[in-house]
């Protein structure tokens, strides 16, 4: 039988920990009867690092907060205009691998960008998306009871200045790049609305 498409939520703006901690509570407590969901958010400014994260990559937090999370990957920033993505699925019940979700969120980000005509590209080994040299989109999952959460960050219109003060996701020098650099369409709430559009049509679409 075809999975129900997930619930979505838009939740505005929240902070990280309070939202993490509730991702992990709907993990914990959700039953093979429990609706996917699908939550887009911003956060406040908040340095994550991830499950075996290295503090070296922080070169300067400053004023900013640093919180070590329970996803995959190194270290990001999260601020205003930076659109988050959670992705709480059951994936048992959809008969989908961790790699064909990565990739899958990957290829819906790609075809937002390109609707833009904006050239998004994988790099190996290293999750996510990039423009050229920069990286535009992060992605970062953990997988409990054969359910995953966390999700995907792609910067639309924000400070990128912080990202200067870490290595991103480990990687010394790495530049940050933004929707708002490439297109005059760079709105928080219709980018959210077109990457559902692309996330949803991926995950209705059986790995290959």
């Amino acid at each position: 039988m075809k999975p129900r498409e997930p619930i979505v939520r838009t939740l505005g703006l929240r902070d990280y920990l309070a939202t993490w901690h509730k991702m992990q509570r709907f993990t914990e407590t959700r039953t093979a009867d429990t609706p996917d969901e699908i939550w887009l958010l911003e956060h406040p400014p908040v340095f994550t690092l991830g499950l075996n994260g290295k503090r070296e990559h922080i070169l300067d937090a400053g004023h900013i907060p640093v919180v070590q999370c329970d996803r995959g990957g190194q270290v990001t920033y999260h601020g205003p205009g930076q659109l988050i993505i959670y992705l709480l699925l059951d994936l048992r019940r959809r008969e989908q691998g961790v790699k064909a979700l990565v990739h899958k969120m990957e290829q819906a980000i790609i075809d937002l960008l390109a609707e833009q005509g904006i050239e998004g590209q994988r790099r190996a080994g290293a999750p996510g998306i990039y423009v050229g040299d920069a990286k535009i989109a992060a992605l970062g999952l953990r997988i409990r009871k054969g359910c995953s959460y966390h999700g995907l960050s792609l910067n639309v219109d924000m400070d990128l200045r912080p990202f200067s003060r870490i290595n991103p996701c480990g990687y010394e020098g790495l530049a940050a790049d933004q929707l708002a650099h490439h297109t005059d369409d760079a709105g928080l709430q219709s980018t959210g609305t077109r990457l559902t559009r692309h996330l949803l049509h991926q995950l209705a679409t059986p790995a290959g």
